[in-house]
């Protein structure tokens, strides 16, 4: 679990109720056409502008980077494909395949080497795997992004309604106050989905994309001087260009 999401999104529906406590009722803060505005209307504006398919798997890739996301160490990425390069050096390329691997394109390139498919091959279904995954990532950044702009807007709209609807019935001066408190509350509905769900998501879905594109990158480049028959050390001292000049001492070190 990422504990950054969890904390952080229930910290801010926490103080916000707070305040509403704070100052007053929590049913007068519910509103059920207001969030039918912001919600369906954010949703619908999102379905315009991308397939539903694409839709339905950014919601699945979003939930599981922003509550289920596993951070990979890029160290022991390239620790552990030194220790493979160390097998194949040792027992040959049929050595990895009683090789422990966790990570899903680190495992396959594994076989891939294992079964002796040649490098040129190993290359391009590698990076063709890498470019579906970051592309999957960056759908998904882009519709919660585009749920994330649509849901303040369609607040406005909702609010512009209950306006309208509470100037048509001005009869009553004393409904005005309680019209204008509902008018208002698809604008807070709007600005709390876009800045505590959507958005941070779309930031989430973002910096994982960047760090997978960087790791699986690492990832080919391992396996290729897996399957050129490179050296452990040689593998580490390539593949520490990777890592930031603060991380890189302890595996120069260690090759």
């Amino acid at each position: 679990m990422d504990l950054a999401t969890i904390i952080g999104m229930l910290a801010g529906a926490a103080f916000i109720a707070l305040a509403i406590f704070m100052g007053g009722s929590f049913a007068q803060f519910v509103d059920p056409p207001s969030l039918m505005i912001v919600i369906g209307g954010g949703l619908a504006a999102t379905l315009i502008r991308f397939p539903l398919a694409g839709v339905i798997g950014a919601f699945s890739t979003g939930g599981k980077v922003a509550f289920t996301h596993k951070k990979v160490d890029p160290r022991e990425l390239i620790e552990k494909i030194a220790e493979m390069g160390d097998i194949v050096r040792r027992s040959g390329p049929l050595g990895l395949e009683n090789v422990d691997v966790e990570e899903p394109n680190l495992r396959k390139g594994a076989q891939y080497i294992a079964d002796g498919y040649d490098a040129a091959f190993i290359r391009e279904a590698m990076e063709l795997e890498r470019d579906h995954y970051i592309s999957r990532l960056s759908e998904g950044q882009r519709v919660f992004k585009s749920l994330g702009d649509a849901a303040p807007a369609f607040g406005m709209i909702g609010t512009l309604v209950g306006l309208v609807q509470m100037l048509a019935n001005m009869e009553d001066p004393s409904a005005i106050g309680p019209a204008m408190a509902v008018a208002l509350l698809t604008t807070m509905y709007g600005a709390v989905l876009a800045n505590l769900v959507c958005l941070p998501i779309a930031d989430k879905l973002s910096a994982k994309l960047e760090m997978e594109e960087i790791n699986q990158t690492l990832i080919i480049d391992g396996i290729m001087s897996i399957r050129d028959g490179k050296s452990p050390a040689l593998i580490t001292q390539m593949l520490t260009a990777y890592l930031p000049e603060t991380q890189r001492d302890h595996l120069e070190d260690a090759a």
